[in-house]
């Protein structure tokens, strides 16, 4: 998330698939962990007998904020071009607009932006509630309706103003789970914030559900100024009570997965990590300990 990378001076930001990056510097001993990485993730899924997940992988050290998962996704058993292939929301820097993007979960792992160590985290969603969910991840009206038309990496999870990505992953699941549609809206690219928008209605829901998005606490005021000289980062759509007390509340993974494990209760959690020696797989459980340190019962594939 683009706020927390400005503030912790980064020049770079979750959930643009590199776009905004340097060139890729990634070495072949690299390029081969990583791609390792990724088949493991592929495997254990292919194991779950699942058919759609929730994925989110770490990105900037956001550690100073309680921060491990900055980007999230809907990764499809079979339904894209390739196996478990992610479904997302992307800032496209060059057009300077967001986008939905497919991308393959090798190639998603390989836009974490630390290539010697990394996280990812999956929930798989139960049935009959995955098969509503991918059919309305599938339907590119509908997650273009969802789409907004202004990207903010801070943008608040209650306002129509701004959308970052993990928010239009939020707001899909929202108007699966609550059987929203807009019958009258015309085909294409709908990206209105008129009060009955499918937006609207879809944050009405999340409020009504109780979900409760990441609070952020920045905890310094000159920092919240940073936005003023980011064209990707915004204050306007946040409450002023928060801005008076240095946090924002944006939604980020762990938001997006507490909330959805409080609506499913059959939903499953794993948890992956790679370091240079090894890949750790956790199923279920705390999360992984920093340093991709595996636990007694976790299961360990050596990279060396």
């Amino acid at each position: 998330m683009l706020v927390l990378a400005t503030l912790a001076s980064t020049s770079t930001h979750a959930g643009t698939l590199r776009a905004c990056d340097p060139a890729d510097a990634l070495d072949a001993a690299q390029k081969d962990r990583l791609f390792r990485f990724g088949a493991a993730i592929k495997a254990e899924l292919d194991k779950s007998g699942r058919r759609l997940a929730l994925v989110a992988r770490s990105g900037l050290d956001l550690a100073r904020f309680g921060i491990r998962y900055s980007h999230a996704g809907f990764s499809l058993q079979g339904s894209l071009d390739t196996g478990w292939a992610v479904r997302q929301l992307y800032y496209a820097c060059d057009e300077q607009e967001p986008r939905i993007f497919d991308q393959g979960m090798l190639a998603f792992v390989l836009g974490m932006n630390e290539p010697n160590i990394g996280y990812v985290s999956v929930l798989l969603l139960p049935e009959p509630e995955a098969a509503e969910i991918e059919q309305a991840v599938l339907d590119k009206r509908l997650a273009l309706q969802l789409l907004g038309a202004t990207y903010s990496a801070n943008a608040y999870p209650f306002s129509l103003r701004y959308q970052n990505c993990n928010q239009w992953v939020v707001e899909v699941l929202a108007a699966a789970r609550g059987r929203l549609h807009e019958a009258d809206a015309p085909a294409g690219t709908l990206r209105g914030s008129h009060p009955s928008s499918l937006r609207s209605r879809a944050q009405a829901w999340l409020q009504a559900q109780g979900y409760v998005p990441s609070v952020i606490d920045v905890g310094w005021r000159p920092l919240m100024w940073a936005a003023a000289f980011v064209p990707w980062l915004h204050n306007d759509d946040h409450p002023a009570e928060d801005q008076a007390s240095n946090i924002y509340r944006v939604s980020m993974p762990a938001a997006i997965d507490a909330f959805m494990q409080a609506q499913l209760p059959g939903a499953t959690r794993l948890e992956f990590c790679h370091n240079t020696h090894h890949v750790v797989v956790r199923r279920g459980g705390e999360p992984i300990a920093e340093g991709c340190v595996p636990g007694e019962t976790d299961t360990v594939i050596a990279l060396d």
